[in-house]
């Protein structure tokens, strides 16, 4: 199986507290730690704590998978259960990795119905969050095509759940940010693809309202996805690259000489410890992206790209989180009504662009309807930028929640390290009904992160 970074070195069951925290190295924070061995194991070593969350690989951005006294890593849960290769069905455990299985069963001809930017996720984060992806608009959230959990809840039972069985707890968990049980594994289907390769088709939006225009034609597309320049101002304010995939069949692949399924290829670049902050600044940013919109805007519109390079582009460059120096950085990943979303979002990016401490890292994806209780997509656009973890930047972000709240949207809970409570409630309409069946599971005080304390979840 596939090294899960939350568990590089052999440690006892339970360890003594030590500072974590989420990829965007803010904010840390000290927890005891505990580690997870078995499925069967797990209630002995829960039972009678509080404050208690489970962590996969560590991927969540803040706050979300530290826990409030105690973390619970569970990526040794890493075993595949079963595959039926007449459904698709796989039943593996929470800590399978995204990248084993995509690794396992690729070469097999399948490939997972919904994955997010990144391959080092564990299956119980993916529920946990309900990820989405490049393909939300036409296919909805990874909780969309789970099938059936098994969920340890604060009681020490493991309960099955599905659409069927335990219907409002599958509900509440598939997003939930595992804070009504412990997911202990899953069952979902992939789906049959042909090949390795993503038939890309790339398209070049020079401002804000053509790029809205490229996504919504994209909907009849499987994948799309758009990059913008978020340090582009007046008439090329949200100027950047639409990049719309299909999955590639055999004989165009054979046409253009390509093995079906290429040896996924290994990063070969990290980022170095130490990388001082003042790396990532207003020019070398504006320079990167003005290199970056020349060279899309004069490449092949249309190239067949592994698949690691469409779905996972960052993960070609190791611990790019050190990009941001020693203070971190924070994710602002909003989503926003299709009504009124280009003035809110050219304000946003207005106010991004003035701020100058931008990064490279700036998407837009058109989103479909919500899962689960608290899943985070909405019909609208979702727009997500990394910025350094500075004063000035905390200061604007309250700014853009003002604009996200009055337009009717809401932020991502996986990637947040610093919203309000206020902001938090206004956003997720389910939130009394989800704190009602909280207390009834007993999970008050229980189950708690950081971020379900900050918010009061």
């Amino acid at each position: 199986m596939h090294a899960n970074p939350a568990l590089t070195e052999a440690s006892p069951k339970i360890q003594g507290a030590r500072t974590i925290s989420g990829w965007g190295r803010y904010p840390r924070a000290a927890s005891e730690i505990l580690v997870a061995d078995a499925p069967e194991t797990l209630p002995a070593l829960l039972r009678g704590r509080r404050g208690v969350i489970a962590r996969g690989a560590g991927r969540a951005y803040g706050d979300a998978a530290v826990g409030q006294r105690t973390t619970c890593l569970t990526g040794a849960l890493d075993r595949l259960r079963s595959f039926d290769p007449a459904t698709g069905r796989l039943r593996a455990e929470a800590g399978v990795m995204l990248a084993d299985i995509v690794r396992t069963f690729l070469p097999r001809g399948f490939f997972p119905p919904v994955v997010p930017g990144t391959q080092f996720v564990t299956l119980g984060g993916m529920i946990a969050s309900d990820v989405h992806g490049k393909n939300h608009h036409r296919e909805g959230g990874f909780g969309t095509h789970v099938e059936a959990l098994t969920l340890l809840t604060p009681d020490g039972v493991p309960r099955p759940c599905s659409r069927e069985q335990n219907p409002d707890l599958f509900a509440m968990t598939l997003g939930g940010m595992g804070l009504t049980g412990t997911i202990l594994d899953a069952t979902f289907r992939l789906r049959p693809v042909e090949s390795g390769w993503i038939d890309q088709q790339t398209r070049v939006a020079a401002d804000l309202s053509a790029m809205l225009r490229a996504l919504d034609e994209d909907d009849a597309a499987t994948y799309s996805v758009a990059w913008i320049d978020c340090l582009a101002r007046g008439s090329a304010l949200g100027r950047g690259l639409v990049y719309r995939g299909e999955h590639a069949g055999r004989q165009t692949c054979r046409a253009a000489g390509r093995d079906l399924f290429p040896i996924p290829a290994r990063g070969w670049l990290t980022v170095p410890p130490g990388l001082p902050g003042w790396t990532l600044n207003r020019a070398s940013v504006t320079a990167f992206n003005a290199t970056y919109f020349r060279r899309g805007a004069a490449a092949d519109a249309s190239a067949l790209v592994p698949w690691q390079s469409y779905f996972f582009p960052l993960d070609g460059l190791a611990a790019w989180n050190r990009l941001y120096g020693a203070r971190g950085f924070v994710q602002h990943q909003c989503v926003v009504p299709r009504r009124g979303a280009e003035a809110v979002l050219s304000e946003m990016l207005d106010r991004v662009a003035r701020l100058g401490t931008a990064s490279p890292l700036a998407v837009l994806k058109r989103l479909g309807s919500g899962g689960g209780w608290l899943s985070f997509p909405m019909e609208g656009y979702t727009l997500a930028l990394d910025l350094p973890a500075t004063a000035a930047t905390l200061a604007l972000l309250d700014e853009l929640d003002r604009s996200v709240v009055a337009a009717g949207g809401r932020l991502y809970l996986a990637k947040d390290a610093r919203q309000s409570r206020d902001t938090f409630e206004a956003g997720y309409p389910a939130l009394p009904a989800f704190r009602d069946l909280r207390r009834q599971l007993g999970a008050d005080g229980v189950l708690a992160s950081r971020l379900s304390a900050r918010l009061g979840l």
